[in-house]
């Protein structure tokens, strides 16, 4: 399946969140959609140290990096490095409205410097073989009109970008915090749907506010694919039916969930080590029982043995041992 096929379905790159184990985690889930890492800065890889930023499992593939900065000759070297560890495309940030992305004059603020997008984008794709991508808000504060969003698309076009991701709301640099920019600035996915009428050739992808499977289905008749973020994240076990309907994969079947659960486990018990808090890997497995019985239990098992000092991967088991327990004990009848 090619890096486009793959596009139809992708889960933000979420800092503190999309690390390898939890792509590796929502990998057991499904084998065809799309992850990103975190944002990784250019700048941190030009000095050097790429494993610490760099470092995944094989099995995450198809897998995006996404790179953070302003400076061609920075992101040129972060998409090589990222082509020789293994990565298959390079995704550009132009969304992130965090402080510290402002201060590096990366991120959402590029939106205002279309110009200088594509000289980035022609510099990351001089660098590797790899797709690489361009991930933006509609607009910044109030360079927000059509025209410009329009001017921008024309440039990461120009610069040789091979799709756009587009979070369908604007960015308010100032006044707004980076979780307040997730939620405030209402969801304009007109114009996305504007932008792939405009733009045809150019591979669109709309982010923001879509929470299941079904919204997703409905915007590929219009769109090239959907990416979802929070959710995905939250209650990851939507994507178990992802190769099926979203990519026509009738012979992967659904995993069962104390599968996915027993060989996250195994990846946990190859990776953690006892400096490791063992919450580093569980917290990832939280919402993997939302709305089944027993979801409170797990969550509950997780966060109190985790939190026990040398607490290690038997934690998992232990969660998954409540949770069987709970579900095998008759309810105890209300009392008036």
């Amino acid at each position: 399946m090619s890096m486009a096929q793959h596009r139809r379905l992708s889960v933000a790159p979420m800092m503190d969140w999309t690390d390898p184990a939890c792509r590796y985690l929502l990998r057991l889930i499904s084998r065809h959609t799309q992850l990103y890492t975190e944002m990784v800065p250019a700048q941190a890889l030009w000095h050097g140290h790429p494993e610490r930023f760099l470092k995944g499992h094989p099995a995450e593939t198809p897998v995006t990096v996404q790179l953070g900065g302003s400076d061609p000759l920075q992101l040129a070297r972060g998409a090589e490095l990222a082509e020789a560890w293994g990565y298959d495309e390079i995704n550009l940030n132009v969304g992130c409205p965090s402080d510290r992305v402002q201060s590096g004059r990366f991120g959402a603020c590029l939106m205002r410097e279309p110009a200088l997008v594509g000289e980035l984008v022609a510099a990351m794709r001089s660098a590797t073989r790899l797709p690489v991508t361009v991930k933006s808000r509609i607009g910044v504060d109030d360079y927000d009109s059509y025209d410009a969003l329009c001017l921008f698309t024309q440039a990461v076009i120009d610069g040789g970008a091979d799709a756009l991701i587009v979070h369908a709301r604007k960015a308010w640099l100032q006044g707004l915090s980076p979780k307040q920019n997730r939620d405030v600035p209402p969801l304009r996915y007109d114009r996305v749907a504007a932008l792939k009428g405009d733009f045809p050739a150019l591979p669109i992808m709309l982010n923001g506010g879509i929470r299941d499977l079904d919204t997703a289905l409905a915007w590929l008749d219009t769109l090239d694919g959907v990416m979802i973020g929070r959710e995905a994240y939250h209650n990851p076990w939507l994507l178990a039916e992802a190769d099926r309907r979203i990519f026509g994969d009738l012979s992967c079947a659904a995993p069962a969930r104390d599968d996915v659960v027993r060989a996250y486990r195994d990846y946990v018990a190859e990776h953690w080590q006892p400096s490791m808090p063992i919450t580093r890997f569980t917290r990832h497995l939280s919402g993997l029982f939302q709305g089944l019985p027993g979801a409170r239990i797990w969550r509950r098992a997780l966060s109190e043995q985790g939190a026990v000092r040398g607490a290690g991967p038997e934690v998992i088991d232990q969660a998954l041992e409540a949770r069987q327990a709970a579900l095998e004990t008759p309810a105890t009848p209300s009392t008036a």
